[in-house]
This record gives C-alpha cells, sequence and structure tokens, in this order.
C-alpha cells in the first residue's frame, strides 16, 4: 500500500484545519476508508529548517478590509524537492527596514517564552543560555544579543514574489454562565467521546504530526459529523464547557481558536482553548457572502459579517453552516491576564509580539521581523515578533497572522488586517545557510 502513497497524493487532495493549529495534506484518507482531514497536533518545538515534503492545499482565511490595494498570498504548491535556499535569502541586519526604530526589548517576553519551549534543542542550547544573561531593560544589550546570535535571512515565495499577507486575529470575551438560562442559549463544546484520531506517522514516518480524524461507523472509520449534523441532531447534548448569550460570537470564537469568557453569576472569568476540531475543512463565511452578492470584498470583515448576521436573522443558521468545521474546547484557568493563550509552540502568546507562520517554511520560536502597515491604514508597522503559532489559513512562506492581544480592540484590528508584507526570519548561526 505505501507504494500507491506517492500516486494517491498526486492524484487526490483534500484540506483541514485546526483553526489555530492545523496544517493542509493531500489526502490520505482514501488508503484509512476516510475522507475527513489530516492535522497536526499542537507542535513543540522545531528541530531544524523545515523542508516541504507534503502537498498542501491553501484554506482561505475570513476576508478583511484594506485602505491599500487588494493583497493576496499566491497559491503556491511546493514539490517535495523544495529546499531552504528556494525560499530564503541571507542578509544582514541594515537590510531589515525599521531594525533600528524598533524598541527590541518589547519582544524579549516573547523571546524567552521561546527558549522555555526550546533551550533544550541543540540548536538552541546556546542561544538560550545567552539568553538569560541579557538584562531585559537594556535596549541596546536587547539588540546586540539578536544581532550576535541570529543571522537574518529574507523570505520569498515560492513564485519569487517577495511581498505576501498579513491578517490578524486575537483573544475575544464572551459573557457566559455553566447553566443555560436567559440569555445563555448557545453552548461551548468539549471534545465528544466518539471522535476518533489517528496518528498517521505510525505507518507513514514522513507524516509525522499529522492525523486524521474520524469516528467508528460498523468496522469502518468514516468521517466525523459537520457543523450541520452536529447542531441540527444536537449530537453534542452533554458536554458543554459553558453556555454563551451570542452564537455568531460563539462562531468567531472557534476561528480565533481560544479566547475568554466571564461567568455569570459573579464575573469569574475563565479561558476556553482549543482542544480539537471535527476534521473537516475550514470554509470562509465572509467568502460564502461576497460569492452570493451580499457582501462586497471591502465589505466582509469580520465586523461586516457581524453586522449582517444581525440583520438576516432566518438566514442566520445557514450562514454559519457555510463552514463545515466546527471546533471544541477545553476549560483553563487565567493565571496572568497579561498573557495569551499557547500556541502551537506550546508557550503563551505575548500581544503584538507573537505570529502564526507557516512552520514548512518558518521554525517554531525563531524571531521574525515584520515590514507591514497598521490595519486597514499606510502606517508602517515594522517590528521583531516570534513564530510561535500556525494556523490552516496561513500557507506559504511569507503569509503571518498577527497575535494583537484580548478584548474588543485588539479584535477591531485583527477583524481589519489584511495588509501587504514582507519578512525575515532571525535564524541561529548554526542553522543559517552561507552568506550569498
Amino acid at each position: 500500500m505505501r507504494d500507491l502513497l506517492p500516486k494517491i497524493i498526486a492524484t487526490y487532495k483534500v484540506s483541514c484545519l485546526n483553526q489555530r493549529f492545523s496544517l493542509t495534506l493531500a489526502a490520505m484518507a482514501t488508503i484509512l476508508l476516510l475522507s475527513a482531514c489530516v492535522t497536526p497536533p499542537p507542535q513543540k518545538s522545531a528541530v531544524s529548517l523545515p523542508v516541504p515534503v507534503t502537498v498542501p492545499v491553501p484554506v482561505s482565511a475570513p476576508p478583511t478590509s484594506s485602505a491599500q490595494s487588494p493583497v493576496t498570498a499566491p497559491a503556491v504548491v511546493p514539490p517535495s524537492s523544495v529546499k531552504p535556499a528556494d525560499y530564503l535569502r541571507s542578509a544582514s541586519f541594515s537590510d531589515l527596514p525599521g531594525w533600528a526604530e524598533d524598541d527590541v526589548r518589547q519582544s524579549w517576553p516573547a523571546m524567552l517564552a521561546t527558549c522555555q519551549a526550546l533551550a533544550k534543542r541543540i540548536e538552541w542550547q546556546e542561544v538560550c543560555r545567552l539568553a538569560s544573561e541579557v538584562n531585559p531593560s537594556d535596549e541596546a544589550m536587547v539588540r546586540r544579543y539578536y544581532e550576535s546570535q541570529f543571522i537574518p535571512h529574507q523570505l520569498r515565495n515560492l513564485d519569487g514574489n517577495l511581498q505576501g499577507m498579513a491578517t490578524g486575529y486575537y483573544e475575544p470575551l464572551l459573557r457566559g454562565a455553566r447553566s443555560r438560562n436567559g440569555p445563555y442559549q448557545t453552548a461551548l463544546y468539549r471534545v465528544p467521546d466518539d471522535l476518533l484520531t489517528i496518528d498517521m506517522g505510525v505507518l507513514y514516518p514522513e507524516l509525522k504530526n499529522m492525523r486524521l480524524r474520524g469516528r467508528v461507523a460498523g468496522n469502518k472509520v468514516v468521517p466525523y459529523f459537520s457543523r450541520a449534523e452536529l447542531v441540527s441532531k444536537n449530537l453534542l447534548a452533554g458536554k458543554e464547557v459553558v453556555w454563551v448569550d451570542n452564537p455568531i460570537d460563539a462562531f468567531f470564537l472557534q476561528v480565533q481558536g481560544s479566547g475568554r469568557v466571564a461567568l455569570e453569576p459573579g464575573g469569574e472569568i475563565i479561558r476556553v482553548a482549543y482542544a480539537d476540531q471535527n476534521g473537516h475543512p475550514y470554509k470562509s463565511i465572509g467568502r460564502y457572502l461576497v460569492d452570493r452578492g451580499e457582501l462586497s470584498l471591502e465589505q466582509a470583515s469580520m465586523q461586516g459579517i457581524k453586522a449582517w448576521y444581525l440583520a438576516n436573522p432566518p438566514r442566520q443558521q445557514e450562514l454559519l453552516n457555510a463552514n463545515p468545521s466546527f471546533v471544541f474546547f477545553k476549560e483553563e484557568k487565567i493565571l496572568d491576564p497579561s498573557k495569551g493563550p499557547k500556541g502551537s509552540l506550546g508557550v503563551p502568546l505575548t500581544p503584538q509580539r507573537s505570529i502564526a507562520v507557516d512552520p514548512q517554511f518558518i521554525p517554531l520560536g525563531a524571531p521574525v521581523f515584520v515590514s507591514t502597515t497598521q490595519p486597514n491604514s499606510v502606517i508602517p508597522l515594522r517590528r521583531l515578533v516570534l513564530a510561535q503559532d500556525t494556523g490552516g489559513a496561513i500557507r506559504n512562506p511569507v503569509r503571518a497572522d498577527f497575535f494583537w492581544g484580548f478584548g474588543d480592540e485588539a479584535g477591531e484590528l485583527a477583524g481589519r488586517m489584511k495588509q501587504g508584507l514582507f519578512m525575515w526570519v532571525l535564524l541561529p548561526r548554526s542553522l543559517a545557510l552561507p552568506q550569498n
């Protein structure tokens, strides 16, 4: 059966989404009688420069608005022969626009979080040991550390284009209750008992960290239920984590992947973190509305979609069901309100200093310098951030999702961000490419 793998990959493709943690992959579902999706668990570390070995199928993100000309991320399929030199070009810190103006001390909490995850990796041991000796309040010392321990490499897409796209995400706050009552009629659910996860790396080492999701029906493994099936058949009864007061906010919580809920009575605030996903591909409800002429592309931001939802009560469930993907949550206590949820690296995200990237091209944990603009603006946004998360819509080398933080203000910024982007990844010297 393994001999058929190349032909199957060449013939069949399927996309899948773990809202913040998934990858897309050529379909292995045929092999296991399962046409659901293949996704990885949260990634704990990056060992070396990634080399694409699979055939990703780009997944579209919810459209957002921009004052600039529309920017698109090219849907380039990297062949197995792609090497780091095909999408990385060594550079110097003087090539980074705005490097000298960025207060790199603001990146230091995220850098230390990276070292929490990677300090035991050979290529990060010395880098992280030296980080422990840096005075975080000394801006010059922090800058010298980065310049001495890392070499910047400009990223380019596989079609040669240096420009890509930046979008944004955030951690929302919802209102909820432990039991269903009054306005709290929409549930957030934990992982159902019958959701089956298959680790593909057991049979196919080249698919390490990839997972199939489905369920057992008789003596077969079949796709798990779609959003429409889960909702219409009430298949998740008894699996409620909390009840919230707004269905569209609950939907966008699934898109963001994690959030906080203020519970009544009493006002206790908990975090609901990503736990798993039903294995169906993410489909943009913004694109659904645009394709049907309900909204223009410029109107299809998160804010515009919410406005359409509120204005069209009879069609609300139709809109939500346009995305068959469904995310399950787990409850977590909030130990430090200033920190974000854990990303794919397994460490809390730092507001405005953490990004989600495509780990096929950027090692998780690496510092990345981004040159883009503020949401819906031409005001420059140039700063050092850390690659600490992934996302199903984040595909291609020059592609990033910018974590804005927690709350309504962060949500306004995230919902309107779709900007042109240039990126430089800072690699430890042991991983750096030969100088051009």
